[in-house]
């Protein structure tokens, strides 16, 4: 059989791998097909393509659009999207803006709380990728003010942690409409993160085409969950390991391998479009 793993990040957005290393990996691990989708950026696809094509692993094109409902974030996954469209580009420079400002508005708060960090350390190691919240929990592990990742989210930087900005101007429904326009098939990411799964059926009427069913943090019970309302509203199903590389070390790559079957039934809606 053939497996494929349809969420991963490079050192684009704030994974840690390079497009090379990451493709290397896929292979290592089992993987045939694989989709990048960096966080508001394009830029590791072609690179990803490139390699891939040389090792025979497929690499389809995808992005990771952040959006905001409600003062929550709500991820969209764009798969197959034409990712050279003058569109996309010029909303992903918005975007791109926006999670800067971002940064310094969460810095802003760590330090009005006691919490000494400076945004120029965050954006040392995001380097020249899309800058996000990893990395300034990865700042904060440099510092010494935590000991983990997982605790900068857990006690600062998560979704309902003192030191949490949303700050992104763009709704799910604008983030469905612009990955259609761009050819591309919307998917709804780890959906255990909506804080009301009512949601989903909005985002249907909105055009959304798919749910990430398979991921890490989702439990057996969540599965049968999300497959029901796949096929209840006749929804492609997707999943990935949402990889970051050595950024969040315990989730590898290929932790979640899908039937290829499910890769041909996105291409298949792909060329419905």
């Amino acid at each position: 059989m053939r497996f494929a793993d349809l969420h991963l990040h490079t050192v684009f957005s704030d994974g840690t791998y390079t497009p090379e290393e990451l493709v290397s990996q896929s292979l290592k691990n089992g993987l045939s097909a694989i989709a990048v989708v960096d966080h508001d950026t394009v830029l590791g696809i072609e690179p990803a393509i490139e390699i891939g094509n040389e090792k025979q692993v497929e690499v389809l094109p995808g992005i990771e659009l952040s959006a905001e409902s409600g003062g929550a974030e709500v991820h969209i996954l764009g798969y197959l999207i034409d990712y050279k469209k003058e569109i996309l580009l010029e909303k992903l420079d918005f975007l791109k803006k926006n999670r800067v400002e971002r940064i310094y508005k969460i810095v802003d708060k760590l330090n009005n709380i006691g919490v000494a960090l400076e945004a120029d350390s965050v954006f040392k190691i995001s380097g020249g990728g899309t800058v996000g919240r990893l990395h300034v929990a990865r700042a904060m592990v440099k510092k010494g003010v935590v000991r983990s990742v997982g605790e900068a989210f857990g006690k600062y930087i998560g979704d309902k942690g003192p030191g949490y900005v949303c700050n992104f101007r763009f709704s799910p429904e604008e983030a469905i409409k612009l990955i259609k326009d761009v050819g591309g098939i919307p998917v709804l990411a780890h959906p255990y993160t909506l804080s009301n799964d009512e949601l989903i059926p909005e985002f249907v009427n909105a055009g959304l085409m798919g749910l990430e069913v398979y991921y890490p943090e989702h439990t057996q019970s969540m599965i049968n969950f999300y497959l029901g309302l796949a096929k209840k509203y006749n929804l492609l199903v997707t999943g990935g390991s949402d990889c970051h590389g050595k950024a969040k070390p315990e989730v590898k790559i290929g932790l979640i391998k899908l039937p290829y079957d499910l890769v041909e039934e996105l291409k298949e809606a792909r060329n419905r479009i």
